[in-house]
């Protein structure tokens, strides 16, 4: 019986990027469908409105399109996991800027744009490897159901449907985002 090699964080680097989107869970690779053109006009609404914000008020790094983030849990220390957008304050920069290679921890804000591919529970999954790992607030916008739910990291979560907004609360303060200029 053979046994099968756990890859880690570098190992994942190594293979570079190219056409499929990959993440590194249980030392292992998954790789996702690229995603479709709904998908990525929302994700591109989202760090539009992220960068305009961060550069008016400073703060830290907007991170779009599949930027590696090894998540560091206690179960799986090279979990490593690529948002749609990502949000990383100055502070949880190393020495306030970005590395070549995976961040180390989790972004402040994660973004999740679901695809009709995606899994309820992988979906899921992914927003508790965040929130585990560090993260402040997770979005997971559902484009068919034009809704977000926000995911907090004291466990609490809120569903928003079409005529609330995605609120920045304490990590980007007058960040508000109406929710229906993401599906105009």
């Amino acid at each position: 019986m053979a046994i099968k090699a756990r890859l880690t964080a570098q190992d994942l680097w190594k293979l570079g990027e190219g056409d499929t989107r990959r993440e590194l869970v249980d030392g292992e690779i998954r790789e996702m469908a690229p995603a479709g053109g709904v998908h990525g006009q929302i994700q591109a609404r989202i760090c539009r409105r992220l960068v305009e914000h961060v550069d008016r008020h400073g703060g830290g790094q907007v991170l779009g399109g599949d930027v590696g983030f090894v998540l560091d849990l206690p179960h799986d220390p090279e979990r490593v996991r690529a948002p749609d957008v990502a949000f990383v304050s100055t502070a949880s920069l190393p020495e306030g800027r970005l590395p070549e290679g995976f961040l180390r921890g989790a972004p402040d804000l994660a973004v999740e744009v679901l695809s009709p591919s995606d899994r309820p529970g992988d979906v899921q999954q992914k927003v508790r490897d965040f929130l585990d790992a560090g993260a402040r607030l997770v979005w997971v916008i559902a484009p068919e159901a034009r809704t977000a739910t926000v995911y907090r990291a004291d466990s609490s979560a809120r569903l928003l449907r079409e005529a609330d907004h995605l609120d920045g609360e304490d990590l980007l303060p007058g960040l508000s985002i109406p929710l229906a200029e993401l599906f105009e």
